[in-house]
Protein backbone atom coordinates (compact mmCIF):
# COMPACT_ATOMS: atom_id res chain seq x y z
CA UNK A 1 0.00 0.00 0.00
CA UNK A 2 1.13 3.56 -0.69
CA UNK A 3 2.91 4.55 2.53
CA UNK A 4 1.42 8.06 2.78
CA UNK A 5 -2.15 6.97 2.02
CA UNK A 6 -3.32 8.25 5.40
CA UNK A 7 -2.68 11.82 4.24
CA UNK A 8 -5.10 11.41 1.33
CA UNK A 9 -8.83 11.05 0.83
CA UNK A 10 -10.66 9.51 -2.14
CA UNK A 11 -12.11 12.20 -4.44
CA UNK A 12 -12.92 10.29 -7.66
CA UNK A 13 -13.09 6.66 -8.74
CA UNK A 14 -14.47 4.20 -11.23
CA UNK A 15 -14.82 0.69 -9.78
CA UNK A 16 -16.42 -0.62 -13.01
CA UNK A 17 -19.28 -2.15 -11.06
CA UNK A 18 -21.69 -1.87 -13.99
CA UNK A 19 -22.09 -3.30 -17.50
CA UNK A 20 -21.79 -1.83 -20.98
CA UNK A 21 -20.03 1.32 -22.14
CA UNK A 22 -17.77 3.29 -19.78
CA UNK A 23 -19.68 5.71 -17.57
CA UNK A 24 -20.32 8.83 -19.72
CA UNK A 25 -20.37 10.99 -16.58
CA UNK A 26 -16.72 10.08 -16.05
CA UNK A 27 -15.24 9.25 -19.46
CA UNK A 28 -14.94 10.92 -22.84
CA UNK A 29 -13.19 9.72 -26.02
CA UNK A 30 -10.51 10.91 -28.39
CA UNK A 31 -11.78 9.69 -31.78
CA UNK A 32 -10.46 9.57 -35.33
CA UNK A 33 -8.99 7.48 -38.14
CA UNK A 34 -6.35 10.04 -39.07
CA UNK A 35 -2.60 9.70 -38.55
CA UNK A 36 -2.06 9.96 -34.80
CA UNK A 37 1.22 11.12 -33.29
CA UNK A 38 4.34 8.96 -33.00
CA UNK A 39 3.63 7.11 -36.27
CA UNK A 40 0.91 5.04 -34.58
CA UNK A 41 -1.22 2.82 -36.82
CA UNK A 42 -4.64 2.71 -35.15
CA UNK A 43 -7.92 4.53 -35.48
CA UNK A 44 -9.56 5.38 -32.16
CA UNK A 45 -13.25 4.53 -31.75
CA UNK A 46 -15.94 4.26 -29.07
CA UNK A 47 -17.22 0.95 -30.43
CA UNK A 48 -18.21 -1.82 -28.01
CA UNK A 49 -15.71 -4.11 -29.72
CA UNK A 50 -12.90 -1.79 -28.62
CA UNK A 51 -14.08 -0.81 -25.14
CA UNK A 52 -16.59 -2.25 -22.67
CA UNK A 53 -17.25 -2.87 -18.98
CA UNK A 54 -18.09 -6.39 -17.90
CA UNK A 55 -17.61 -8.59 -14.83
CA UNK A 56 -16.26 -5.71 -12.78
CA UNK A 57 -13.54 -4.71 -15.24
CA UNK A 58 -12.95 -2.17 -17.98
CA UNK A 59 -11.56 -3.78 -21.13
CA UNK A 60 -9.80 -1.89 -23.93
CA UNK A 61 -9.00 -3.90 -27.04
CA UNK A 62 -7.01 -3.14 -30.17
CA UNK A 63 -8.25 -5.09 -33.20
CA UNK A 64 -7.01 -5.88 -36.70
CA UNK A 65 -9.84 -3.98 -38.38
CA UNK A 66 -9.96 -1.44 -41.22
CA UNK A 67 -11.20 2.05 -40.45
CA UNK A 68 -10.60 4.50 -43.27
CA UNK A 69 -6.91 4.25 -44.08
CA UNK A 70 -6.11 2.79 -40.66
CA UNK A 71 -5.70 -1.01 -40.49
CA UNK A 72 -6.29 -1.27 -36.75
CA UNK A 73 -8.81 0.08 -34.24
CA UNK A 74 -8.50 0.78 -30.54
CA UNK A 75 -9.84 3.15 -27.87
CA UNK A 76 -8.46 6.23 -26.13
CA UNK A 77 -10.57 7.09 -23.07
CA UNK A 78 -10.10 10.46 -21.39
CA UNK A 79 -11.56 12.43 -18.50
CA UNK A 80 -11.33 15.72 -20.43
CA UNK A 81 -14.38 17.92 -19.77
CA UNK A 82 -15.41 15.40 -17.13
CA UNK A 83 -12.72 15.71 -14.46
CA UNK A 84 -9.22 17.14 -14.15
CA UNK A 85 -6.84 17.32 -11.21
CA UNK A 86 -3.93 19.35 -9.96
CA UNK A 87 -1.84 17.14 -7.64
CA UNK A 88 -2.92 13.96 -5.90
CA UNK A 89 -2.28 10.25 -5.61
CA UNK A 90 -3.52 8.18 -8.56
CA UNK A 91 -3.91 4.40 -8.55
CA UNK A 92 -4.90 1.90 -11.25
CA UNK A 93 -5.03 -1.88 -10.90
CA UNK A 94 -4.59 -3.45 -14.32
CA UNK A 95 -3.33 -6.32 -16.44
CA UNK A 96 -1.45 -5.08 -19.49
CA UNK A 97 -1.87 -6.39 -23.04
CA UNK A 98 0.52 -8.82 -24.65
CA UNK A 99 1.36 -8.85 -28.36
CA UNK A 100 4.09 -7.41 -30.55
CA UNK A 101 3.18 -3.86 -31.48
CA UNK A 102 1.03 -3.07 -28.43
CA UNK A 103 1.66 0.20 -26.61
CA UNK A 104 -0.66 0.66 -23.60
CA UNK A 105 -0.45 3.78 -21.45
CA UNK A 106 -1.98 5.56 -18.47
CA UNK A 107 -1.08 9.22 -18.85
CA UNK A 108 -2.09 12.85 -18.41
CA UNK A 109 -2.18 16.01 -20.52
CA UNK A 110 -2.83 19.54 -19.30
CA UNK A 111 -6.26 20.97 -20.00
CA UNK A 112 -4.42 23.83 -21.67
CA UNK A 113 -3.55 21.64 -24.69
CA UNK A 114 -7.23 21.79 -25.69
CA UNK A 115 -7.12 25.57 -25.41
CA UNK A 116 -4.20 26.22 -27.72
CA UNK A 117 -1.09 25.49 -25.68
CA UNK A 118 0.89 23.06 -27.79
CA UNK A 119 2.84 19.99 -26.78
CA UNK A 120 5.32 19.85 -25.09
CA UNK A 121 4.85 23.28 -23.47
CA UNK A 122 1.57 22.06 -21.94
CA UNK A 123 3.37 19.19 -20.20
CA UNK A 124 2.75 15.43 -20.16
CA UNK A 125 2.77 13.01 -17.23
CA UNK A 126 3.18 9.32 -18.12
CA UNK A 127 1.98 7.19 -15.23
CA UNK A 128 2.71 3.95 -17.10
CA UNK A 129 3.81 2.90 -20.57
CA UNK A 130 4.68 -0.60 -21.74
CA UNK A 131 5.66 -2.34 -24.95
CA UNK A 132 6.30 -5.99 -25.73
CA UNK A 133 9.47 -4.85 -27.53
CA UNK A 134 10.83 -4.59 -23.98
CA UNK A 135 8.63 -7.17 -22.30
CA UNK A 136 8.15 -6.81 -18.56
CA UNK A 137 9.59 -3.28 -18.66
CA UNK A 138 7.40 -0.44 -17.43
CA UNK A 139 8.34 3.13 -18.43
CA UNK A 140 7.66 6.22 -16.31
CA UNK A 141 8.19 9.69 -17.83
CA UNK A 142 7.61 13.42 -17.58
CA UNK A 143 7.71 15.66 -20.64
CA UNK A 144 8.12 19.42 -20.76
CA UNK A 145 9.30 21.87 -23.38
CA UNK A 146 12.84 21.69 -22.03
CA UNK A 147 12.91 18.01 -21.11
CA UNK A 148 11.25 15.60 -23.55
CA UNK A 149 12.06 12.59 -25.71
CA UNK A 150 12.52 14.67 -28.88
CA UNK A 151 15.49 16.51 -27.39
CA UNK A 152 18.92 14.93 -27.05
CA UNK A 153 20.64 18.02 -25.65
CA UNK A 154 19.09 18.02 -22.19
CA UNK A 155 18.03 15.81 -19.30
CA UNK A 156 15.44 13.10 -19.94
CA UNK A 157 12.87 12.43 -17.24
CA UNK A 158 12.25 8.80 -18.16
CA UNK A 159 12.91 5.60 -16.22
CA UNK A 160 12.50 1.98 -17.35
CA UNK A 161 11.80 -0.53 -14.60
CA UNK A 162 11.81 -4.33 -15.03
CA UNK A 163 8.85 -6.05 -13.41
CA UNK A 164 8.00 -9.60 -14.41
CA UNK A 165 4.45 -10.69 -15.18
CA UNK A 166 2.83 -7.36 -16.06
CA UNK A 167 1.02 -9.03 -18.97
CA UNK A 168 0.08 -12.14 -16.98
CA UNK A 169 -1.32 -10.76 -13.74
CA UNK A 170 -2.98 -7.68 -12.30
CA UNK A 171 -0.65 -5.14 -10.69
CA UNK A 172 -1.19 -1.80 -8.98
CA UNK A 173 0.24 1.28 -10.68
CA UNK A 174 0.48 4.33 -8.45
CA UNK A 175 1.63 7.92 -8.81
CA UNK A 176 1.95 10.74 -6.28
CA UNK A 177 2.01 14.21 -7.84
CA UNK A 178 2.79 17.20 -5.62
CA UNK A 179 3.98 20.77 -6.25
CA UNK A 180 7.55 19.54 -5.66
CA UNK A 181 7.78 16.09 -7.26
CA UNK A 182 6.15 13.22 -9.15
CA UNK A 183 6.84 9.77 -7.67
CA UNK A 184 5.84 6.43 -9.22
CA UNK A 185 4.92 3.17 -7.50
CA UNK A 186 4.55 -0.45 -8.60
CA UNK A 187 2.52 -2.64 -6.22
CA UNK A 188 3.17 -0.07 -3.49
CA UNK A 189 6.94 0.07 -4.02
CA UNK A 190 8.51 3.38 -5.03
CA UNK A 191 10.32 2.87 -8.34
CA UNK A 192 11.36 6.40 -9.39
CA UNK A 193 10.90 10.05 -8.50
CA UNK A 194 11.36 13.31 -10.43
CA UNK A 195 11.70 16.59 -8.54
CA UNK A 196 11.19 20.20 -9.50
CA UNK A 197 14.70 20.88 -8.17
CA UNK A 198 16.28 18.37 -10.58
CA UNK A 199 16.77 21.37 -12.88
CA UNK A 200 17.91 24.05 -10.40
CA UNK A 201 18.64 26.58 -13.15
CA UNK A 202 15.09 26.56 -14.55
CA UNK A 203 12.03 26.64 -12.31
CA UNK A 204 9.72 27.97 -15.03
CA UNK A 205 6.96 26.16 -16.93
CA UNK A 206 9.41 25.31 -19.73
CA UNK A 207 11.03 22.79 -17.34
CA UNK A 208 8.19 22.10 -14.88
CA UNK A 209 4.68 22.75 -16.30
CA UNK A 210 3.02 20.53 -13.70
CA UNK A 211 1.28 23.21 -11.64
CA UNK A 212 -2.00 23.23 -13.55
CA UNK A 213 -5.00 20.90 -14.06
CA UNK A 214 -4.39 17.72 -16.07
CA UNK A 215 -6.84 15.14 -17.37
CA UNK A 216 -6.34 11.38 -17.53
CA UNK A 217 -5.98 9.20 -20.64
CA UNK A 218 -6.20 5.40 -20.92
CA UNK A 219 -5.36 3.82 -24.27
CA UNK A 220 -3.68 1.15 -26.34
CA UNK A 221 -1.75 2.45 -29.34
CA UNK A 222 -0.68 0.11 -32.14
CA UNK A 223 2.87 0.26 -33.46
CA UNK A 224 4.52 3.65 -33.48
CA UNK A 225 8.03 4.50 -32.38
CA UNK A 226 7.54 2.82 -28.99
CA UNK A 227 5.14 0.01 -29.93
CA UNK A 228 7.44 -1.26 -32.67
CA UNK A 229 6.63 -3.77 -35.43
CA UNK A 230 3.14 -5.28 -35.31
CA UNK A 231 2.48 -9.03 -35.42
CA UNK A 232 -1.08 -9.32 -36.77
CA UNK A 233 -1.42 -12.89 -35.53
CA UNK A 234 -0.98 -11.65 -31.95
CA UNK A 235 -4.00 -9.34 -32.04
CA UNK A 236 -6.31 -8.50 -30.40
CA UNK A 237 -4.35 -6.70 -27.69
CA UNK A 238 -6.43 -6.72 -24.50
CA UNK A 239 -5.95 -4.54 -21.43
CA UNK A 240 -8.11 -5.03 -18.33
CA UNK A 241 -8.56 -2.49 -15.53
CA UNK A 242 -10.01 -3.43 -12.17
CA UNK A 243 -10.33 0.14 -10.89
CA UNK A 244 -9.16 3.73 -11.28
CA UNK A 245 -8.92 5.82 -8.09
CA UNK A 246 -7.88 9.40 -7.42
CA UNK A 247 -7.00 10.76 -3.99
CA UNK A 248 -6.07 14.24 -2.85
CA UNK A 249 -4.58 15.48 0.39
CA UNK A 250 -7.17 15.95 3.12
CA UNK A 251 -5.61 19.28 4.04
CA UNK A 252 -6.32 20.58 0.54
Amino acid sequence: MFERMGEYGLVWADEFDYEGAPDPEKWNYDLGNHQWANRELQAYTDRPGNVFVRDGKLTIRALKEQDGEREYTSTRLTTYERQSWQYGYFEIRAKLPEGKGSWPAFWFLADSIKKGTGWPLCGEIDMMEHTVVHKNTVVYSLHSQKHNHTRKDTRQYSTSVYREGVCDEFHVYGMEWTPDYVEYFFDGESVCKYCRTDDPEDQTETAWPFDQPFYMILNIAVGGFMGGPVADEELPYTMELDYVRVYQKKSE
